[in-house]
This record gives structure tokens, sequence and C-alpha cells, in this order.
């Protein structure tokens, strides 16, 4: 297992070059929040934005689509039927089908703030996208291990440790080399990159296996794993334009991302202190995190 490095993300981040225009960066699709839980999508969406996509879309409940429109002028709103508890209707799979076919959305972030929404096997089974995959959606997954995920896209799982253990039917881990286990056994379960998040947040590509070095305490406050989501969606829509959607970019895309993440974190303590730093606070400070892994002289 090696430490990620800022130099080995500044050599991986997206390339943005002067003539380059919106559709080179990605067209990320989030599927994601219910009534209780309202701003994971919003997280999401917006940390992809910060992160350098260049088109990205929400696919939420219809109710909530007035507001967080006027909030988030930049994201393409996409308004779905609901249930009576306020979760993503099935009768929601007909709207986004028609919503993807006018989009074209180059990969697909889904399971943030979702709870028991039946649009979450209609992702996993009918898209044919890459896939960003998260809270909600995980659990979904650990819930049916029947439904097997596609072996023509890649993806990304992005775990907390509860997730991570009901994904392997396993108890949470309770030390690294424990956490190196089960990284390494959820890659080979699914064959799809893994990100196992907490301190020293992992990031498994079959037997390549790298630690994060940045982050705090600051980020285990609830939001901040929307925000990871959202920041992976984001680089991985541009890395993906660029060199193709494989699982090599998907790895790249993972690792730069939990870095820029942790490093924003970092940022934000810094004025907020690790008491009070909120995941807007993390979004706010992905832009000078990039910037300073940009910056040639500056290591860590």
């Amino acid at each position: 297992m090696k430490q990620i490095t800022r130099q080995i993300v500044r050599e991986y981040l997206p390339k943005r070059g002067a003539s380059a225009h919106k559709g080179n960066f990605g067209r990320i699709l989030v599927i994601a929040g219910s009534r209780t839980m309202c701003g994971a999508g919003f997280l999401c969406a917006l940390s992809a934005l910060r992160a350098g996509a260049g088109l990205v879309a929400w696919g939420l409940p219809q109710s909530m689509q007035p507001s967080f429109a006027a909030m988030l002028p930049e994201v393409i709103t996409c308004p779905l039927s609901e249930t009576s508890k306020g979760v993503l209707a099935a009768k929601a799979q007909v709207e986004l089908q028609a919503f993807c076919e006018h989009f074209r959305p180059t990969l697909i972030a889904c399971g943030c703030g979702m709870g028991k929404s039946p649009l979450l096997q209609f992702v996993l089974e009918k898209t044919r996208v890459p896939l960003v995959l998260d809270a909600d959606e995980l659990n979904f997954l650990a819930e049916h291990s029947k439904i097997a995920l596609s072996d023509k896209y890649p993806c990304i799982l992005t775990p907390h440790p509860g997730e991570m253990a009901r994904l392997l039917t396993s108890p949470v881990a309770t030390n690294e080399q424990e956490r190196l286990m089960q990284v390494q056994a959820c890659y080979n379960k699914y064959k799809k990159v893994t990100v196992l998040k907490g301190a020293g947040t992992l990031v498994s590509f079959g037997r390549k296996i790298l630690q994060n070095p940045t982050g705090n305490v600051a980020l285990a406050k609830g939001g901040s794993g929307d925000v990871l989501t959202g920041i992976i969606a984001g680089l991985w829509g541009q890395l993906g334009s660029e060199q193709g959607f494989t699982d090599l970019s998907a790895w790249k895309a993972a690792f730069c991302g939990v870095y820029v993440h942790g490093l924003a974190g970092d940022l934000a303590s810094q004025e907020k202190t690790t008491y009070g730093v909120l995941a807007r606070d993390i979004i706010n400070k992905i832009p000078e995190a990039i910037y300073q892994i940009l910056k040639v002289g500056r290591t860590k």
C-alpha cells in the first residue's frame, strides 16, 4: 500500500485546454435526495461543478425542484415523480429515461439521500453509463445480492465503514489491517474501483491500493460523503471525456477525488476549526485545494 502524493494528483488531474468547451468536461447526472434528505443531491451536484464538470443535471423529487432550482441555477434540474413518503417513485423511471435521451449523461452519480426509493434498482439494472455509487444505492446493492453490476460499464463504489460491512456481510472494521482487507475484498467481490472512507481513506483498484494523507476529523459530519461523491463524479466526467470511461480513469478520479476532498477539509478547518466545518465549507474550498495541488513547489 502506498500513499497518495500531491505530485501524483497533480499529474493525473484532468487537463483543461484553453480552447475546450463545456462538452469536453463531462455531462454528469446526479440522482439523489428525498423529502427528509433534501440537501444530499444539492451538495453532490454543487461539488461536481466545483470540481470542474462541464454540465451537471440533478434528478430530484418534484416537490423539491422549485426551491433547489432557485438555489443552484448552474445545475439543470429534472423533477421526478415521488411517493407519498417523499422518495423517488417507480414511475419516475419513464421520466428519467426521457430526460437521459435528451441530456445524454456521460456518467451517473446515484444514491445520496434517496432512502428506500424504487428507482435504486432501475439505476443499477437499466442504465447504460458509468456509475458512481454511494449511500442508499450501496445499501440497496448489499440487500440484493442477486443484482450484478454490469461488466460493460466501469463503476466506483464509495462506502463508509458501515456500508462496507453491509456490502461484505461482515463486522465493521476496527483497525487499519481490517480496513485494508475489506477494501480489497470489496474490489474482489464486485470488480469495481472501491473507496473505503474514513481516516486515511483507502482506494482499491485490484492489487493497487492507495491511502489518502489529507483530511481530518472536521470531515466527520453529515454531508461530507455527498461532497466526495460529487468531487469524484466531477473529476471522472473530465478524465473520462479526455481518456475514455475505463476502470483506469475511474481509479484516477477516485484517488484524486479523495485527496482534493481531504485537502479542502484541511483548508476549511483552518478557518472554521475541526468543530465548525460544514459540508458547504468543504465545497467552498475545492477551488483553493485544486489551486494548491497545481501550484508547483508546494508539497505534502
